[in-house]
Order: structure tokens, then sequence, then C-alpha cells
């Protein structure tokens, strides 16, 4: 998602990280979780810096498990070749810009692909053309070196944010969707956003012209009536389907032909009361926006979220899903299974294709009475129909409101191996984790 609010913080977060001491603002004993992590946690990235590390995407490469990508804000890349035991840590660099929104995926011959957010003129906000396309950058050999990268989406003056990859496994062709914005946080009227698509039939090095795909448009306000969520998913047959928030609903479209025509009416997957963003306190912004992911063996096709239908104080994760290629879907099943009445926000899901058990990542509360934070597992063996929750953090924290939280975490499964990513934030000191999961 688009970062501009970065700016707002930065100087308050600079005074704070300058005056804060090196004692860690973990919880104290009273406010310790009911349950303890069985899970190694692995720090990823724990240097202290002004912008990040947040907003964290990993894939694991299908073809080698051991093998894995993984980037944060604004430009950092990571490389692991065991599995996620350890990490090497790089920036990445393009002469188009690296500037967030990193997203991490790999091709069925190995490749990794990086997309990002574009600063082609190195200036960041004091440049017009900041925000002018989509990036994608290749790595062949595991993330140690990668292309200078192509683009999908150049537009100007108009601005494209919050895309997401998926890779076709019969063809290898990737999918990209995003939202392109008239004017980025423009109150007029007539400025909108839309959900647009775009491919690549040559390992990212060009993409196809952006299609709009979306049938209501949205504004540019970055909020609830602005259309925003788009993540793809490739189904059985070549599929590609999509789903996204706007007006307090979540949207689907799909396409049967390699993503050459849409569908002229969206249908209304499921709604989300109360909208995509919310307030989580001592969370500067936070969002519901959904994940669509395919069980390829089956054909289910699932849409995941969070919102605040049970109020203010009770955010839950949800999932619904379809059999018939997302012409009708299931009652919204609450995922997380505390009682009513505490936070579970930012999650984020993932699809085993080796056998179909669904895994979701989220941010929960439900073990403490203030804003301490643990990180929570769930998985599913029998088509999201029921779930066990495990707390899957060491560790809990407590996030500052006025530090950049970042907008997602991730998740990728494969063959049992499971990595999930998140940030962890201990006051004003943001850090990357994963925990070693394995299912098998």
């Amino acid at each position: 998602m688009n970062i501009l609010k970065y700016s707002l913080f930065c100087i308050v977060v600079l005074f704070l990280q300058l005056t804060a001491c090196n004692k860690k603002t973990n919880n104290s004993t009273s406010e310790a979780s009911n349950s303890i992590s069985k899970y190694q946690n692995i720090p990823i990235d724990t240097t202290r810096r002004l912008i990040g590390p947040c907003e964290p995407s990993i894939y694991i490469n299908p073809l080698n498990t051991n093998e894995i990508v993984a980037g944060s804000v604004l430009n950092t890349v990571y490389t692991s070749k065991d599995g996620g035991k350890s990490w090497d840590m790089k920036k990445m660099k393009s002469s188009l810009g690296v500037f967030g929104d990193p997203v991490i995926t790999a091709d069925f011959q190995g490749n990794f692909y990086f997309a990002h957010l574009s600063d082609p003129d190195g200036s960041g906000w004091s440049s017009d053309n900041l925000l002018d396309r989509i990036v994608v950058q290749r790595s062949e050999d595991g993330g140690k070196t990668w292309s200078d990268g192509g683009y999908a989406g150049l537009n100007r003056p108009k601005d494209q944010d919050k895309q997401w990859l998926v890779v076709n496994p019969e063809n290898n062709e990737i999918y990209m969707t995003w939202t392109e914005f008239d004017l980025y946080n423009s109150k007029k009227e007539e400025d909108k956003s839309r959900i647009l698509f775009s491919k690549s039939t040559d390992k990212g090095d060009t993409w196809s012209k952006g299609v709009m795909i979306n049938e209501f448009s949205g504004d540019c306000l970055d909020g609830d009536n602005t259309t925003e969520g788009a993540v793809p998913a490739v189904g059985a047959n070549g599929e590609i389907y999509v789903a996204w928030s706007y007006n307090n609903k979540i949207y689907f479209d799909k396409s049967l032909d390699g993503g050459t025509t849409w569908m002229k009416k969206d249908i209304i997957a499921a709604t989300q009361p109360g909208g995509w963003t919310f307030e989580i306190p001592g969370i500067s912004r936070c969002n519901g926006l959904p994940i669509t992911a395919v069980d390829r063996n089956s054909g289910t096709i699932y849409i995941n979220w969070t919102d605040q239908r049970n109020g203010e104080k009770d955010t839950d994760v949800w999932i619904t899903k379809s059999t018939d290629g997302g012409d009708t879907w299931s009652k919204p099943k609450r995922v997380n299974d505390d009682p009513a009445g505490k936070q579970q926000f930012l999650t984020w899901m993932s699809i085993d294709q080796t056998d179909g058990t669904i895994y979701t990542v989220f941010y929960d509360r439900r073990a403490h009475e203030d804003n301490a934070t643990d990180v929570y597992m769930a998985y599913s063996k029998d088509g999201g129909e029921t779930f066990i929750n495990e707390k899957i953090s060491a560790e809990s924290f407590k996030p500052n409101a006025f530090n950049f939280f970042g907008d997602y975490n991730n998740i990728s499964a494969h063959n049992g191996i499971v990595r999930p990513i998140w940030t962890r934030a201990d006051g004003v000191q943001l850090s990357v984790w994963t925990a070693l999961i394995d299912m098998k």
C-alpha cells in the first residue's frame, strides 16, 4: 500500500528513537500470553532505521523448500538457503527506483520475482514521477542477483499502488493486479481509483497494457470507498481470480482466457461491515483488505479478510469459499477461535498446493487486556470448515502508534513447510521475524 503516511511519522519516530533506552518494551510477566509457541522464532532483520523494516513478504521456492526469499520496506531483500534458519540481507537497486510495497513470488522454474513501487528520479515525494509504475525484478540465482526490472502500468500522471503477483503453474505466466489512482489522496470527486490487471509471458521483462477489471470505481482517499486489496490467484484450469474491497463489500472478478476478458458484472463475495479501514489501538493505521487463493486440487476459491462486524473492540478474521468458480459464496466463517471481545488483525493466507491445507497468519490480542500483541497461525485441513489456532510468536510486543507499522504480513507454504513472516514492534523499534514450522 502507498507509504505516504511514512512522512507524517518520521520526525516523531526519529525523536523517539534517539531518546528511547535500549531496553526492550516487552510485556511484564503479568501481561504474558497464556500459551507458549512451540515453533522456533528466527529474526530476519533487527536493523535499527528510521523507516521499516515492515510490510514483509516471503516465498518458498516450490522446487527447493530450503531456498526462501523475503523482502521488506523500503528496499530490502533477504535470502535463505537453509529453510529460513539463517538469512543474508542486501538492498535492492533498480534504475526505476525501489520504493516499498515489496511482493515476493517464485515461478515453477525456480526464478524469484520482487515487485515494488517506483521512484524513477530517486527523489521520493519531491518528484511527480514517484509511483508512476509497478516494477518487477527477477532473480535466477536464489536472490543473489537481480535484473534491473520490467514494469507495468506506466500512465503518467496517474499513481500505481498496492500490487500483488501470482504465477500460472501451467505456462509460467505471471499475473499482477493493483490499484491505479488518478491522483493519490485527491479529494476531487472526478479523481477515481480502479483495479488493473497485467501479465508477463517472458519472466517479467515486459508486461501487457493494464486492463481495468472493476465494475465500480472508487475514490482516491485510500479508504473504505477506494478500490484496493486486489490479490490474484490461479485456478485448476488456468482461471484467474481476484477480489478486492470497496464500499463495505468484497467484490470478485474472474477471467477464463488468460486475462484478456473479464466479467462485465462483478460478484459480491461478502459484505465487510464497517469497511476495510478501521482503528486498532497502538497501530498507526490498519486495514482488512482481502486475500484470494485457490486450492488447485479441488478448484475451491477462498477469500480471507478482517472486519469489525462484531464491534470496534472485536476485530475478527474471516474466510469465505466458492466451489463453483466464484458464482456463489459460502457464509463467512470466523477463523480465530477465541471468545468474543478481542482484536485479531492484519491477516494473510496461503494454501499448500501439495495437500490443500489453508494457512493464515494474523496478529492476536486474545490473551491480553491492553495493546500487547501476539502472532497466531490458524490452519484448516478440511476446506476451511474448521481451523486450529496456534500461537507462533515466542514473545508478545507492544506497538507504538507513532510508528508506521506496515499494512500487511505474509505467509508461504509448500509440501508441509510453512514460513510466516511478520513485523514486530518494540516501542518504535521495528524488526522482521519468521517461525520454523514443519507440518509433516
